[in-house]
């Protein structure tokens, strides 16, 4: 029995994999609308989540599956003082796989050693979302038909964003990336990532604060919210809540086939504007989270496909 904690719980080869099997998912879904039929999918969302809930829950839905679990802590025994470790033994007992987020770092960890059933992280705290990362993944490789020889700008959040964080842990696996992480001083990437990822495996990266004297040189431009769930002083939120808005000004000296990225909520980061731009990839990234998804699930369950 294997887990999704982590993107670097899957190698290069088996990610190309998962995402060889999205893709042919993504051209006949109706091939594989059965897959995981008697299978049941539990969600256990302690926070709030619109896209991955629903795009786990429509991912199984969509292969036959059927779905339970619950969408905040307050409508579970967690509001009892029930502990993570006890939540998923018992879930082991009622289903076949797992989404689990949560608010603390660590939780999807903790719960896939008490587990009887694959635990999939759906994103814990500000540390790490697997699955969002092998969306991005998949839309990357579809918009540039390739995983390597990118540079790679990173704007907003970056310290909180566990997005960010999981995207540079997969694509520092991959032959010549350049990172370009552009935020204001108090959102930078964390030392961790920096020293453990970046430095430890001499890839090359810039940090800057100006979106504009870097947006000519990307290939993928991820953009990402700053999230005021994250903050503790509401202040801080709101002077930096606005730090970075890309709209079709700024996008004037960017590639012609730069792909715009980002893994939503958007608030008002990205104009309504860039909506119709050509390089606008965020809502492709959106179907691609079910693709990706159905994908992983039935690796996790070790279902027959073709």
């Amino acid at each position: 029995m294997r887990h999704l904690i982590d993107p670097l719980d899957l190698s290069v080869p088996e990610i190309d994999r998962l995402l060889d099997l999205a893709d042919r998912i993504a051209e006949n879904p109706k091939k594989y609308s059965q897959v995981c039929s008697g299978k049941k999918l539990a969600t256990l969302f302690y926070e709030p989540s619109t896209r991955t809930r629903l795009s786990f829950e429509s991912a199984m839905l969509n292969m036959g599956g059927s779905v339970l679990g619950f969408s905040s802590a307050s409508s579970s025994s967690a509001a009892k003082g029930e502990s993570v470790a006890d939540t998923i033994r018992t879930v082991s007992c009622y289903a076949d796989i797992c989404a689990m987020r949560h608010p603390k770092e660590g939780a999807p960890l903790r719960a896939s050693k008490y587990s009887g059933i694959p635990v999939i992280n759906a994103g814990d705290g500000g540390h790490q979302h697997p699955t969002q990362t092998l969306t991005d993944l998949m839309t990357i490789r579809a918009k540039k038909h390739r995983l390597n020889h990118l540079t790679i700008g990173l704007c907003g959040d970056l310290k909180f964003g566990r997005t960010v964080h999981s995207l540079i842990k997969a694509l520092s696996r991959y032959e010549d990336i350049r990172f370009i992480l552009i935020s204001p001083e108090e959102l930078k990437v964390p030392d961790y990532i920096i020293d453990n990822v970046l430095k430890a495996k001499s890839i090359p990266y810039q940090e800057v604060e100006n979106i504009e004297d870097v947006i000519s040189q990307l290939d993928i431009l991820y953009m990402t919210r700053v999230q005021r769930e994250r903050f503790f002083n509401e202040e801080d939120y709101i002077r930096l809540k606005d730090s970075y808005i890309l709209t079709m000004v700024k996008m004037q000296n960017a590639k012609p086939d730069m792909a715009i990225l980002h893994p939503l909520p958007r608030v008002n980061e990205i104009a309504l504007e860039v909506d119709d731009d050509p390089r606008a990839a965020y809502f492709d990234q959106v179907q691609n989270g079910v693709y990706v998804r159905m994908a992983l699930m039935m690796t996790l369950l070790e279902v027959e496909h073709a």
